[in-house]
């Protein structure tokens, strides 16, 4: 009865400790496979939400915590293991600390308690953290079709940019070839012009006839003040009106034969010599220069030439045509000057 009584202890306390040790283990797998999916998501989540947004890092620094604390439990896992061995070499040597390892397995049975709270805490923390991360997924979707939306933007931009580079490049072959046009118009032009300032010149040099007070000089055609105004007056003298009625007849007359798309002046410049002038009406040489161009061209308008046709300037004693302060110096940069030229 005896030996009954002690086999069914025995066969009691080894049907015990095979369950104790499936407990443990299926324990180690939850912690291990729990383990497991949280470093399976850290990884999805890292992967998909990298440098996406700074709600991210917040998510990473709560990871790692977790990550401290799932380490931290494999620890304590580790020891049970420790443990375990420890009672099983200990179950080994001897029978009679069966009532001691009994106590140490209630006390393991706390800690296994303790250990599937804790491992439920973190599997609630881990739901948490996988809407955080779903709301994170979600971020970089809508960060990723916004990216995609700016890239059509910017692609439609460079269309446009090539479209304005190819119309500007044909915009620019056509003003080149406008330039080309223009510049053999305006050669064309000016050729007229010096044709018709030859003609005019031809004509004004008939009319004017051979005189030494009267030159032609390049393309300017210029009367000595003299022949045209006393001395330090702005008044035209009879002679002058004489030559000035021929000068008017000739730019009537050349006026019908000019194109109308030719837009030519006559400029009468005034000039004087280096002496000094300084009356109430002609404070300076620049005063007289300027009235006696003005005096030609008022004169040439009474007598029929269209006011459009003609400039007036004066120049005082700034232009001379002849250096030194000799009688034959001075007499000659006193004049009056015709340049026949486009506006």
């Amino acid at each position: 009865m005896a030996l009954r009584r002690s086999r069914r202890r025995i066969s009691a306390s080894h049907d015990y400790w095979p369950g104790f040790v499936d407990a443990m283990a299926t324990l180690l797998l939850v912690v291990t496979f729990l383990l497991s999916i949280f470093m399976l998501v850290q990884y999805f989540v890292t992967q998909e939400a990298s440098g996406k947004d700074t709600a991210l890092e917040k998510l990473n620094r709560q990871i790692s915590q977790l990550t401290d604390l799932l380490s931290l439990e494999k620890r304590k896992s580790e020891d049970l293991d420790d443990q375990l061995a420890s009672l099983s070499a200990s179950l080994s040597q001897s029978k009679n600390e069966n009532q001691k390892l009994q106590g140490l397995v209630g006390a393991e049975d706390e800690k296994s308690k303790s250990a599937n709270t804790r491992i439920g805490v973190l599997a609630g923390e881990l739901e948490g953290q996988k809407e955080i991360s779903k709301n994170a997924l979600a971020r970089v979707e809508l960060l990723n079709q916004q990216l995609l939306a700016l890239r059509r933007q910017i692609s439609a931009l460079q269309n446009a940019l090539d479209t304005t580079e190819k119309r500007d490049k044909e915009s620019q072959a056509q003003i080149a070839d406008l330039g080309k046009r223009l510049n053999v118009a305006l050669a064309k032009r000016v050729q007229q012009l010096q044709q018709y300032r030859s003609d005019f010149f031809g004509r004004l040099r008939n009319v004017l006839g051979t005189r030494e007070n009267i030159s032609v000089v390049g393309d300017r055609f210029i009367f000595q003040a003299e022949v045209l105004f006393p001395s330090g007056s702005d008044n035209v003298n009879d002679l002058g009106k004489l030559e000035l009625d021929k000068l008017a007849q000739v730019l009537v007359e050349i006026e019908d034969d000019i194109p109308t798309e030719i837009n030519w002046v006559l400029r009468i410049d005034g000039h004087t010599d280096i002496r000094p002038i300084a009356t109430g009406r002609f404070p300076s040489n620049w005063e007289l220069s300027s009235a006696r161009a003005i005096s030609v061209v008022k004169y040439l308008i009474d007598k029929g030439v269209p006011p459009n046709r003609l400039v007036a300037a004066g120049f005082g004693q700034n232009q001379p045509i002849a250096s030194g302060s000799s009688n034959q110096a001075l007499e000659r940069n006193r004049r009056i000057e015709l340049k026949f030229t486009e506006k």
